[in-house]
């Protein structure tokens, strides 16, 4: 069983928060009071303003006549870039290769060292 003391504490503190809470809820109650008066005010001035009349449309543009298709050169040219592409691709796949044959022979040498030790 608690003491008396104990329980003197415990009433003493339950006052605390009680007078906190108050307080707590007279300032929400104000700040809602506020905001209240802050939304008449914007539902005032809504309906004051003037309803604006529907803008009336204009006639579609006329449509120009279809453009003639490109001659069949054109391809031509673009196969060639592509070809140039691929052998972009090629000689870059090369190159990492190399690279990484490189560094595994760097990395055998490491190894190797380290079992000599």
């Amino acid at each position: 069983m608690a003491t008396a003391k104990q329980i003197q504490y415990r009433i003493g503190q339950a006052k605390k928060k009680l007078a906190k809470v108050n307080k707590e809820l007279a300032a929400t109650k104000t700040n809602m009071k506020k905001l209240e008066a802050q939304l008449k005010k914007a539902k005032a001035a809504v309906k004051a303003k003037p309803k604006k009349k529907a803008a009336k449309r204009k006639a579609p543009a006329k449509r120009k006549p279809a453009r003639r298709k490109a001659p069949a050169r054109k391809k031509v040219a673009k196969k060639k870039v592509a070809r140039k592409k691929v052998a972009k691709r090629k000689v870059a796949k090369k190159k990492v290769a190399k690279k990484k044959v490189a560094r595994k022979k760097v990395a055998k040498k490491k190894t190797a060292k380290r079992r000599r030790r």
